[in-house]
């Protein structure tokens, strides 16, 4: 019995010496933990409690076109001159234990971690002030681990070098406001038209709802969401103690007066090409090792303020009272610099690039690097297919084609190359893909850096791989260079804070001719014909309708789908494209809707070649023009009415004259003849 009782307590204090070892041990490595990290935070310093530098944006002669940040972050202004309601509100809502804690609400982190490991995402967020202010300064919104552990760092040096009051003071001078508006200075002059040290209790509580969703709490978006988040706002400053039972119903009472339209007027030039700019730019330095964020950039962009007015004034003047929507783009033939965009009828309703970031199938637009590869598989602007109603097989036979022109029509005899792209017609063009082979066309969309899918299906020869307008203009803009491809790009030159430059795109910018000039200039010839009647069929030539505002020549393309309009084109030194179609992708059916594409872009053209002289494009060697007869491909004489310029290789030059009638229609002639002669010899 005794010796049972010794060995328990000698199991007891077995156990009880191991846990006072690990209690030490614990205690010890959390005292180790925080010296390290003081140890850290002293040797790291202070981090600065400053905002980033205005970054300027100057256009392609140098004049300011607007920058980047001094709207955002237009004032910066001390504590005591911004309302105390505002600070209390913001309080109340993002962290009520702000004057209380270290930088850290333990609690809320540990039930945001318990909820994103159920969840297995990090989407519960349990960010004090400090850490937001310390992720608004110094890092990005990436839900990551790593930014999380660096955002403690900030926030825990922030704690130790700075008071509570300097903290509160960066954050409300750089949150996001919503509407580009960064700092409760900008953010209360944008949407009230007054000083922050004015704003009513009322106007505080809807500021202070914005930062948790600025798209879906702004009242400009919104006003009925950000209402129902001010009201709980109030709300949680009357538990709080911060206002009275009656400061609340009076504030609530208020009616809330937006004053934004003086700020949406001088809004900066351009804004969705200045948005491409900073994407690029942002890219540019990132792959020098800088960070676009410390700002005080001089950005000399491509701008061409002239293109871009007339852009702007094309789309206006042409765009129908619907929802429709609109994406522009141009760009110069010899470099590449793009001259003017425009991605979407308002900025300040949508800031969402048309041009850059929607997708879209091309339709016909797609055609002419289609074509490109048949001229280099043996095709020429006279070779002809017959084009009736086809049905096509593929998949090894398991799956059928039947593709159709826009009309419904179908011609009902042979067509040329040169016929075909004036009218568009589709089973030329599912003929041609399955005469050169997939792999020929992938490859030729690789070389202009267009999307393409592995799979072979008939229909891609229509446009149905998706591709962004400011993509496919680029490869009209290496078409119309004679097939050199010049990157398109936004920048001429960056230079940093201290004056010096960073990046020169003259130095950088590389060339690569991915299509030969006598394949480029012929398909040039080839889109002239769009404009052509004498290529109409069972369809006009599908750019005849802008012949009479046509005082230039121009090689284009369009492009139909059931919920896209394209028209992309070109002269020797501009190439602009326009996009049009609705952003939920319905159904076109509305003839100005249908119509608007093409009066922009030509509206567009003839502007900035106003006064200007014709343009045309030169011939390279080894190309010849011939006048041929357009129905059968022969050499043109006075007996042939459909005549036409066409230019080809010289080795495609046909040797044949036409003549009033073909072979076939010879043999109807000398019929009809006999019969005539016959008839003759019975009458009196």
């Amino acid at each position: 019995m005794k010796r049972r009782s010794y060995f328990r307590k000698k199991r007891r204090h077995k156990w009880l010496k191991i846990t006072v070892l690990t209690l030490v041990g614990f205690i010890c490595a959390i005292a180790f933990g925080l010296l390290s990290l003081r140890i850290y935070a002293q040797i790291a310093g202070a981090p600065p409690l400053t905002i980033p530098k205005a970054s300027v944006f100057l256009d392609s002669n140098g004049n300011k076109i607007g920058d980047y940040y001094t709207e955002e972050r237009r004032y910066w202004v001390e504590l005591e001159d911004i309302s105390p309601y505002l600070v209390d509100a913001t309080i109340a809502v993002e962290d009520k234990e702000f004057y209380s804690h270290n930088g850290f609400d333990y609690s809320r982190i540990v039930s945001a971690i318990i909820k994103d490991l159920k969840t297995q995402s990090m989407a519960e967020g349990a960010s004090t002030i400090t850490q937001q202010l310390a992720r608004n300064l110094y890092l990005t919104l990436d839900k990551t681990w790593t930014r999380k552990i660096n955002e403690a760092l900030y926030a825990y040096r922030l704690e130790v070098f700075y008071s509570k009051d300097e903290i509160l003071e960066g954050y409300l001078n750089t949150v996001n406001y919503g509407h580009g508006m960064y700092g409760v200075e900008a953010a209360s002059q944008y949407y009230f038209s007054k000083s922050a040290s004015e704003l009513t209790l009322a106007e505080s509580a809807m500021l202070a709802g914005i930062p948790k969703g600025p798209s879906i709490y702004s009242p400009i978006n919104d006003f009925e969401k950000a209402s129902n988040r001010q009201k709980l706002i109030l709300s949680l400053m009357e538990d709080q103690k911060l206002i009275s039972a009656t400061e609340k119903e009076r504030a609530l009472s208020q009616q809330i007066v937006l004053k934004n339209d003086e700020w949406i007027a001088s809004q900066t030039i351009a804004p969705y090409f200045l948005d491409t700019v900073w994407q690029e730019a942002t890219e540019v330095l990132a792959e020098k090792g800088l960070n676009i964020r410390e700002g005080g950039w001089t950005i000399k962009t491509t701008l061409n303020q002239s293109h871009q007015k007339a852009a702007e004034e094309a789309v206006a003047n042409n765009m129908p009272d619907s929802e429709l929507q609109v994406g522009f783009v141009s760009m110069d033939v010899d470099t590449g610099h793009v001259t003017a965009l425009v991605g979407g009828r308002d900025y300040h309703e949508s800031s969402f690039n048309r041009v850059t970031q929607a997708v879209r199938q091309p339709g016909s637009s797609i055609k002419p690097i289609l074509y490109a590869a048949a001229l280099e598989n043996g095709f020429s602007p006279l070779t002809y297919l017959e084009v009736g109603e086809t049905i096509f097989t593929y998949d090894n036979g398991r799956a059928t084609y039947k593709p159709q022109n826009v009309n419904g029509q179908y011609a009902d005899s042979e067509m040329s190359l040169a016929q075909a792209l004036a009218i568009s017609d589709n089973i030329y063009a599912v003929k041609t893909l399955q005469e050169i082979g997939y792999n020929e066309f992938r490859d030729m969309l690789k070389r202009f850096e267009l999307n393409y899918t592995d799979e072979d299906n008939p229909s891609v020869a229509l446009g149905t791989i998706e591709s962004s307008l400011y993509d496919l203009t680029s490869a009209y803009n290496t078409i119309a260079a004679y097939g050199k491809k010049h990157e398109p790009t936004t920048i001429l030159s960056i230079q940093n804070a201290e004056g010096e430059i960073v990046y020169d795109e003259s130095e950088s910018s590389e060339e690569e001719q991915v299509l030969t000039e006598q394949d480029a200039f012929i398909l040039t010839q080839l889109m002239t014909g769009i404009f052509d009647p004498v290529f109409s069929d069972y369809s006009p030539a599908t750019g005849v309708s802008l012949r009479s505002r046509m005082t230039h020549t121009y090689a284009a393309k369009s492009g139909t789908t059931l919920s896209d309009q394209w028209i992309i084109g070109y002269t020797p030194s501009v190439t602009a494209g326009v996009w049009n179609g609705y952003d939920q992708g319905k159904t076109l059916s509305v003839q100005a809707d249908m119509a608007a594409s093409k009066q922009v872009w030509i509206e567009f053209m003839e502007t900035i070649n106003k006064d200007k002289q014709n343009e045309v494009f030169e011939v390279p060697s080894g190309i010849e023009g011939v006048v041929v007869d357009i129905e059968t491909g022969k050499l043109a004489t006075e007996a042939c009415p459909k005549q036409r310029l066409v230019y080809m290789k010289e080795e495609d030059i046909p040797t044949e004259e036409c003549t009033i009638f073909d072979d076939n229609e010879w043999g109807d002639f000398f019929n009809l003849f006999q019969f005539e002669a016959f008839s003759d010899m019975f009458t009196f």
